[in-house]
């Protein structure tokens, strides 16, 4: 294949680096400093795109790409209010969206388990639960689209949560989640139940950025000849 990368950092060049070892070709390379080289024409010359930017251009970067009628895998979060407009346009257009709060096997295993222990402490009201993750500090959109996940599959288990905020509560219906940012850490996430007694604690770390751009990859390659909007659990767990 092909490949547009839309985010051409850290993240961006562990894309490419998994995606040359896997036989495609990074035709199209986009970061802040040639963004005008981002068009309709540029990649339409390739087979599918990868975007990893921000929430601020991830929008304008979807839209271009349908435009362009190449498949998108999406690993920017923070743009997710805007997902039933984006949505409607891939299907109205025939085009390919492939989205993931998080590419990592290994978090969307976690993602499956946690909502499998929500499902067990909804019985248990003497623990309380909230939720703590580390990024970089360049991740700009926080709390990360893996916590949210992370804290939707709560909500959806646990009878008394009702909403999350992106601080530490000690109201019942809301689940807290504290949000800190430090240089060089690809990723922590962890889910803590607490009781006057004990302390149950499920945690994903991330030792580095390869785990993400594998799973991107192959995202791309499962969506390379295909229409419609899919996320990664149609890759890893319907198959």
């Amino acid at each position: 294949m092909k490949i547009a990368i839309l985010g051409y950092g850290k993240m961006g060049k562990a894309i490419e680096k998994v995606a040359l070892e896997r036989g495609h070709t990074v035709d199209l390379k986009i970061n802040i400093d040639n963004i005008k080289d981002l068009t309709i024409e540029n990649l339409k010359k390739c087979d599918v795109a990868i975007e990893f930017t921000e929430p601020s251009s991830a929008i304008s970067n979807i839209r271009k790409c349908f435009e362009a009628k190449i498949p998108v895998v999406v690993g920017t979060t923070g743009w997710y209010d805007h997902f039933e407009e984006i949505k409607t346009q891939c299907l109205t257009s025939n085009g390919c969206l492939l989205y993931a709060t998080n590419f990592s096997l290994g978090v969307n295993i976690f993602f499956e388990l946690n909502k499998r222990l929500a499902e067990l402490m909804n019985k248990f009201n003497s623990y309380q639960v909230f939720m703590e993750e580390i990024h970089h500090t360049e991740k700009k959109d926080a709390p990360s689209g893996t916590a949210i996940t992370l804290a939707e599959g709560i909500i959806q288990k646990l009878d008394k949560k009702k909403k999350w905020i992106n601080e530490p509560s000690t109201t019942d219906e809301i689940l807290g989640i504290i949000s800190k940012r430090i240089p060089d850490v690809p990723g922590t996430h962890e889910v803590i139940y607490q009781s006057s007694e004990d302390e149950i604690k499920i945690t994903h770390t991330a030792y580095n950025r390869s785990g993400f751009a594998l799973g991107a990859v192959i995202g791309a390659e499962y969506i390379s000849r295909k229409t419609g909007v899919f996320t990664i659990k149609d890759i890893l767990f319907n198959n």
